[in-house]
Order: C-alpha cells, then structure tokens, then sequence
C-alpha cells in the first residue's frame, strides 16, 4: 500500500469513527499527523476536519492556574499554526503568540522536567520564532534527562535503564520539526542537528526485526512486543533526516522503511484501525499488554506524521 494511501485509510477510520476530540495534547497530536497529510496529498477534506475541530475551540488554549505555561496545554498551537498558514487569519495565532510569550515573560526555564514537553511546545517556539527562549528550555530538559543519544522520561528514572518508546518519539519528533524550520544560519541549529544524529544512530542499534521498536528501547526483554506510537515517531523523523540530506540515505532509509513496512503489515487493519499503540502512559508497564486494537487520536497522528514523510521518500 502506498504511504499516502496508508496515511487515508488511518485519517479516514478516525474520522468515521470518532467525535471531534479536545484541544489538549492528544488531540492537537492528531490535527499535526491530520494537517501534514493534508499538505503531502493536498485533500482539502483533512484541512476541514482540522479547522472544524479548531473552531470548535476557536483556537483557543487550555489552561491551568495552578500549572501555568504547561507545555501539554501548548500543543494545540501546532496545529493552529498550520491552519494560519493555509490561511493566515489572525485569530488562527492569536493565542499561541499571547501564551508563548506570557511563558517567556516569567522568565522561568523549568518548565519542561519531562521528554514528552519537548514535542509539545518546543517547535511552536521555532515557528514562531522564539528560539532564543525556546533553547534555553531545551537545555534545561536536555541537562537532566539525555543520556547518550536518548532521554528517560523524567527524573525517576534517571540512572535506570529504562527509556521509554514513546519518550524518546516525542523528542525525535520534536527535533524534526524543529529542524524543519530553523534557518541555516541559526546558531542553535548544529546542536539539535547533533543530537538528531545521535538519536537517529542509537534507534538504528535498537530496531526490532520485525521493524517496530519495542516499549523500552534499553531493554527488549521488558515488555516487548511491537508499539506502533513510538514506531511511528522514530519513522517520521528518520524518513525526514533521509529526505533532507542530514542522515545517510545508505544507513537510515533501510530502518525507516523496515519501521514504515512494519507498521503498515501488523498495526494497519483492513478498516483502516490503527493497532498496537500503548495507551496514555509514562513508562513501558502502562497500558499492557499492548494489543492489536488498542489505539488512540496521538498514536494515529504519529503515523499520518510517518505517512506523509515516507511518501517524500
């Protein structure tokens, strides 16, 4: 099956099957995979599916007062700035840009103590660009939690061979996104270009043969078995590296492949349901065993991301 064709029959299940969802992080998730399937294949009907799911909202961001500039509470404004660059009413940003730089006026970078935070909010800061404040938040995550090519998820498992699929998708993908549009003479581009190839190396080592990666990268015995969310992810931004001539076609395209192969094989069913996606969780014991009809609005988005990047390939 062609990526793009996969990339429909997964856009097109979720939309037959499921309400319009929240503007939280999963959601958001989702419309990213939704908005960059509508770019790849130029089907308008995936640009109005976003759109009525953000005018749902009317852009608008969830909120906590008692955890302000929550990185998860961002993500929403993802899929905001793609709407406003398909066309760019001003309500479409209004409240990214006010909430960016209310994060940026507190003058605080510990916002980010988890891996997850770095997909959420760190590429809106790239787009809409804030990279000077954005990198120092990077930093603050990346002192704490990279250990040699990958992250743990947070501070409790630190020391433990213990990192976490889907963690270390979230900050791929990041990464990816974030490269996308840093300009060539940015100084903070060599770095996130340098742990991209880091990353990309250590995921190569640790590939499943079958072409997923197991729940925990540092260890196939814990809980193994194919996870299509942090798959999916590590497809994305490998397929990407390849097409953009910053991984070696050589080396990379053969595992995105085997990733993107591997997905469309076991986890994509004839309906179009999108299988083998831990739940919502931090850490490989969550949500298992996973199964072949557990899925979820973020798994499905991380494949529409890996879909409309394999394409390119």
């Amino acid at each position: 099956m062609a990526p793009l064709d996969a990339g429909r029959a997964a856009a097109d299940y979720w939309i037959r099957t499921t309400s319009l969802g929240g503007n939280d992080w999963q959601d958001a998730t989702l419309h990213s995979g939704v908005m960059a399937l509508y770019k790849a294949s130029t089907d308008t009907k995936y640009r109005d599916y976003s759109l009525s799911w953000a005018n749902r909202y009317n852009f608008a961001l969830k909120s906590s007062q008692s955890n302000p500039h929550f990185a998860d509470h961002q993500a929403a404004g993802q899929p905001y700035l793609d709407l406003y660059e398909d066309n760019p009413e001003p309500r479409r940003r209004t409240a990214i840009v006010k909430e960016i730089e209310a994060t940026i006026a507190t003058g605080r970078t510990d916002y980010w103590w988890w891996v997850d935070a770095l997909h959420m909010a760190l590429p809106i800061f790239a787009r809409l660009n804030r990279m000077h404040y954005g990198d120092r938040l990077y930093r603050y995550t990346r002192e704490r939690l990279w250990n040699n090519g990958l992250w743990w998820r947070d501070s409790r498992f630190v020391g433990r061979n213990v990192y976490w699929s889907r963690g270390n998708g979230w900050a791929i993908a990041a990464l990816t996104k974030v490269l996308q549009v840093l300009p060539p003479d940015s100084p903070h581009r060599a770095g996130y270009l340098n742990d991209f190839r880091q990353m990309a190396a250590r995921l190569a080592q640790v590939q499943r043969a079958d072409g997923f990666w197991n729940v925990n990268l540092g260890d196939p015995s814990n809980y193994p078995g194919p996870e299509t969310s942090g798959t999916a992810f590590f497809t994305y931004g490998l397929a990407w590296g390849v097409r953009a001539g910053v991984l070696s076609a050589a080396t990379y395209r053969p595992v995105a492949m085997k990733g993107w192969d591997g997905m469309v094989r076991v986890a994509l069913q004839p309906s179009g349901r999108l299988g083998y996606v831990q739940g919502v969780g931090q850490q490989p014991s969550d949500h298992q065993p996973v199964g072949r009809n557990d899925t979820s609005s973020f798994g499905v988005g991380a494949f529409l991301l890996a879909a409309s990047e394999v394409a390119k390939l």
